[in-house]
């Protein structure tokens, strides 16, 4: 049986993952024009004519915008670290879209790390939890993925991230239960080997018990 050179050529080998381009503006709008119509707004009323477009607009360069982001590239310039004292970056606000009713839900976040070999800015640090937070998510999953990201891309002796967020899911549907706050927690590394460790860094964060949150 003949083969193509083609074929020949891709046969059994893994074929690299297309990157995401990002939120598709167009599509967007087009459904942000369903949804209205599905709500019963088929006449659009003067103060609703641009709506479409502003909900286009919102969702794919600010709400989701994370999609378009790199999280390793934000954090891939390090410096070389002197030595192996915990850094934390405490008070992080962020905002995500819960997968589940693509309602947001909102909070801060808690991370550190203790360097390996290497150090990276600050401020890239809130720049990852944004791009990670800007998708449509879970909190546990987002949660985990920051200190993913930073075991990646520093390779440090261990990384911990803890949220705190309120879900509209929960506060404006639902059970309705304004002000329920969730709390999870994610640790690597020496975070996840030493009990003293983590209490260093729960007490940095700000006193956080994390109760119910998972690891």
């Amino acid at each position: 049986m003949k083969h193509t050179r083609g074929a020949r050529r891709g046969a059994g080998r893994p074929q690299p993952r297309r990157r995401s381009r990002g939120p598709d503006r167009a599509l967007i709008l087009r459904a942000a024009r369903l949804l209205l119509q599905g709500i019963g707004e088929t006449g659009l009323r003067r103060d609703m004519r641009s709506t479409p477009r502003r909900m286009a607009d919102a969702w794919s360069t600010e709400i989701v915008s994370g999609y378009r982001a790199d999280p390793g590239r934000i954090l891939a310039r390090t410096i070389p670290a002197s030595d192996h004292d915990m850094v934390v970056v405490r008070d992080i606000p962020f905002t995500a879209v819960c997968v589940h009713h693509l309602l947001p839900f909102f909070g801060t976040a808690h991370v550190a790390y203790v360097p390996g070999d290497r150090l990276v800015g600050l401020s890239k640090i809130t720049r990852a939890v944004d791009a990670l937070a800007r998708r449509l998510q879970l909190q546990e999953r987002l949660t985990r993925q920051v200190v993913e990201a930073l075991a990646r891309a520093l390779r440090p002796l261990g990384a911990a991230c803890t949220m705190e967020a309120e879900h509209l899911c929960m506060t404006i549907r639902g059970a309705r239960k304004k002000g329920t706050r969730v709390v999870t927690a994610a640790y690597t590394g020496a975070f996840r080997s030493s009990p003293a460790l983590r209490a260093e860094f729960l007490r940095l964060a700000g006193g956080r018990s994390g109760k119910g949150a998972r690891g």
